[in-house]
């Protein structure tokens, strides 16, 4: 059998239901799929009517206007005015400082952590558009088992956001429902009574729903973008262990993977780094408020700060989870490739002694693949008639352990070590705030 043909049966192998499915592939990933329409068999039919509900759809003037109207009166207006004490008055007891001081502390963070997804979030839907930022268009260069693995993670991906979002919003219901039946709202020239504390019953559980969905929504997105990288990994990886794989093609396939994954740090690097910069900050003055003061902490006076610190921690959890998961593969490539060029080595010395099967092939590692998240676990094929020589593969094995960097932040890969770096300057500023609060307690 020839090499080109053994090449072209693999590809066709790989590529297995390209042309014979093409009527049930999802309208999505046909190259006829126009940008702008919006059909009810689009996947992206979801996040356009959400982003129109959550008052985010850029794609007309109108949309653009309602849009920051809304986050003017949600995310700036109705918190400033709820923060304010002087429109509260306790009906059994004097309302409590803890309680203002606790608010102010949940409203600062979420309005900016709001801001800065919403900020985002713009800067995107003005500069890509919505198929451009997930990738969609580069899609067609994948395969059909990328292809339909991101339609599948399309799907789920508002999953991640009801997960986080719907058990927060009942326990902060619950909450609010507590705060507002104890609290009677006070306005000048206002009669006080039920329809004014239900009004601003409504304002403030809408203000937060709005604040924490803008938050959320980004880190979703990122999420999303890594999930697409690391099916695409998953694909390099069947490149290796199928028969006739080309180290010039996976070179290209790997340099497309690297471009794609620089956009994504470079996109995102701002949002990652002012998160963790306005989630550390609001933790540590919530911890260091909580444990120097001396009343009695209850669901009342603390429970918007338990929220909105799960809130905060689960989405910025989301975003890191994503891009250690993505690295990991980046950085196990190297090891992948070694394996390979090793196995092909020893295949061709094989056969340049006569000791090759009589089938031509001849597998060298039966590790199966395990556990999806490491890559050097695997099962290699090779033929004898490979058409990648020696110094193709040690020319890309080289290069791979080079360029075997993820997402990265301003050229520091988001890998399990920056992780460790990231609790342990986490865990020092949780001692030294409590040595703070030993002394000023003694």
């Amino acid at each position: 059998m020839k090499t080109n043909d053994i090449m072209n049966g693999c590809k066709s192998d790989f590529d297995h239901g390209k042309d014979t499915d093409y009527f049930n592939e999802p309208l999505l990933l046909r190259p006829s799929y126009a940008r702008s329409t919006s059909l009810l068999c689009d996947e992206l039919r979801s996040f356009r009517i959400s982003l129109r509900w959550c008052a985010l759809d850029h794609s007309s003037s109108t949309g653009k206007f309602v849009s920051y109207l809304t986050f003017i009166l949600l995310a700036v207006f109705v918190p400033i005015i709820s923060s304010l004490p002087v429109w509260f008055q306790d009906l059994s007891i004097a309302f409590p400082t803890e309680t203002t001081a606790f608010n102010l502390l949940v409203q600062f963070p979420e309005s900016a952590l709001a801001f800065l997804g919403f900020f985002t979030l713009s800067c995107f839907f003005r500069r890509y558009g919505l198929r451009q930022l997930l990738f969609l268009d580069a899609l067609q260069q994948d395969t059909t088992f990328v292809r339909r693995g991101y339609t599948r993670e399309l799907d789920k991906a508002f999953r991640y956001l009801a997960c986080i979002l719907l058990p927060s919003f009942f326990v902060e219901v619950v909450h609010k429902i507590i705060f507002f039946s104890t609290v009677k709202i006070s306005l000048p020239y206002v009669s006080s009574g039920f329809p004014l504390n239900s009004i601003a019953f409504v304002l403030v559980l809408g203000s937060w729903v709005y604040r924490t969905g803008v938050f959320l929504l980004v880190c979703v997105l990122f999420r999303l973008t890594c999930e697409l990288q690391i099916l695409r990994f998953q694909g390099l990886h069947k490149m290796f262990e199928g028969c006739g794989s080309d180290g010039g093609d996976i070179f290209q396939e790997h340099v497309r993977i690297r471009k794609q994954l620089a956009i994504t740090s470079h996109r995102y690097r701002f949002f990652i780094i002012a998160s963790l910069v306005i989630i550390t900050a609001s933790q540590f003055a919530a911890l260091l408020m909580v444990l120097a003061s001396k009343s009695d902490k209850n669901f009342f006076n603390s429970g918007d700060l338990l929220v909105c610190s799960t809130v905060q921690l689960s989405g910025f959890f989301l975003c890191l989870l994503g891009a250690a998961r993505i690295t990991h593969r980046a950085q196990g490539m190297a090891a992948v490739a070694s394996r390979w060029h090793m196995s092909m080595t020893c295949a061709m010395a094989g056969v340049e002694q006569g000791k090759q099967e009589d089938d031509g092939f001849l597998p060298v590692s039966t590790c199966n693949e395990t556990d999806s998240d490491d890559s050097s676990d695997m099962f290699i094929s090779f033929c004898a008639q490979h058409p990648s020589n020696f110094q193709t593969r040690q020319a890309l094995v080289s290069y791979l352990q080079h360029n075997n960097k993820g997402i990265t932040l301003f050229g520091y890969a988001l890998d399990r070590g920056l992780l460790h770096t990231l609790f342990a300057f986490e865990f020092s500023l949780v001692m030294w705030i409590l040595s703070k609060v030993v002394v000023l307690n003694d």
